[in-house]
C-alpha cells in the first residue's frame, strides 16, 4: 500500500508586537484523531528540532503545528524584550491561529517556559500539556553562559561540526545517536549570537509555581534522566505545582527529548489525546 506525504501549509502570525512568527502546519495521514498538537521549541533550536516527533504523530492521526520561536529560525524578533510572557503570549498567537483551543501542547525547555507561561495566563481550554527538560523556576543563567552564548568566538566554534559537537556534547545524553548531535549543532549554529544571549537571559528570575496551582490542564512532565542543563529534580518540582500532572524521568537521555526520545513525546501526546 503507498503511503502519501501529509499536506503541509505554510503560514506565518503577525504577533501584537510586530514579530512575524513561521508556522508550519502538517495534516494527518489516515484517519484524523481531531486532536491538534502545537509543538514549540528550546533556545538555539528550531521546528526541524521536532521532526521525527511530528511524523509519528501525524501517522497517529492528529494534526500537527510547529512553529519557530521569534529570533529563531525563519522567525523575526518583535519590538518587545525577549522574555517569557512574551513568548507566551507568542503561543497563544499561534494556537489562536490554527484555531486549535483545545491542542495538546508541547513545549521542550524554554518553549516548556512558553508553555507553562501560556496556562498561567488564564488559559483553561487546552486538552492537555507535555513538557520537556523544563522548569518554573531556578533558570537564572549567569553572565559567563550568556556572554559565551552571545561570543563570536563560541559562534564560530559551532561552525566547526566536530568541535561543535563536541561543545554541545552536554546537551544530550551518554551515547546519543551523532545524526541527533549534528542537528542539534546546526541549530544551535544558525540561531543569531545576540537571540541566543537574549534567550538564556530572559528567564532570570522566572518562577511560575505558585500560578501553576490553579491550572486544570492535565500534563505529562518528562525528563532526562542524565539531564544536565535542566536538573529532573526541576521538571519533578513542575509536576508537584501542576495539579493534574504525572512526572516520568526517561532512563539513558539527556536534555534533548525530542531527538534523543521521540517515542516518549508520542506516547504522552496519546495519553493526553486519548
Amino acid at each position: 500500500m503507498t503511503t502519501y506525504a501529509p499536506s503541509a501549509a505554510e503560514t506565518a502570525v503577525r504577533t501584537s508586537d510586530g514579530a512575524l512568527l513561521a508556522v508550519t502546519v502538517l495534516a494527518p495521514l489516515g484517519a484524523p484523531s481531531g486532536s491538534t498538537v502545537v509543538l514549540t521549541h528550546g533556545w538555539a533550536a528550531a521546528r526541524r528540532v521536532w521532526g521525527t516527533v511530528a511524523d509519528r504523530l501525524i501517522r497517529s492521526g492528529h494534526r500537527v503545528v510547529l512553529y519557530d520561536q521569534r529570533g529563531h529560525g525563519a522567525s523575526s524578533a518583535g519590538r518587545e524584550p525577549f522574555g517569557i510572557a512574551r513568548l507566551g503570549a507568542d503561543l497563544g498567537a499561534v494556537v489562536d491561529h490554527v484555531d486549535a483551543p483545545d491542542a495538546v501542547v508541547v513545549g521542550h525547555s524554554g518553549g516548556g517556559f512558553a508553555a507553562l507561561s501560556y496556562v498561567s495566563s488564564g488559559v483553561r481550554a487546552l486538552r492537555g500539556l507535555v513538557l520537556l527538560g523544563t522548569a518554573a523556576h531556578d533558570q537564572d543563567t549567569p553572565d559567563s553562559e550568556v556572554r559565551m552564548m552571545g561570543s563570536a568566538l563560541f559562534s564560530r566554534a559551532l561552525r566547526r561540526p566536530a568541535l561543535g559537537r563536541l561543545l554541545l556534547g552536554q546537551t544530550m545524553g551518554k551515547g546519543a545517536d551523532r545524526r541527533a548531535m549534528e542537528v542539534n549543532r546546526q541549530m544551535f549554529a544558525a540561531t543569531a549570537p545576540s537571540v541566543r544571549a537574549d534567550a538564556f537571559r530572559s528567564s532570570r528570575g522566572m518562577d511560575l509555581r505558585e500560578a501553576l496551582g490553579s491550572v486544570r490542564v492535565p500534563a505529562v512532565v518528562l525528563a532526562g534522566a542524565g539531564d544536565r542543563v535542566i536538573a529532573p529534580a526541576l521538571g519533578r518540582a513542575v509536576a508537584e505545582a501542576l495539579p493534574k500532572a504525572r512526572f516520568e524521568e526517561v532512563p539513558g537521555a539527556g536534555h534533548m527529548l525530542p531527538l534523543e526520545a521521540p517515542w516518549a513525546v508520542v506516547r504522552a501526546v496519546r495519553d493526553l489525546a486519548g
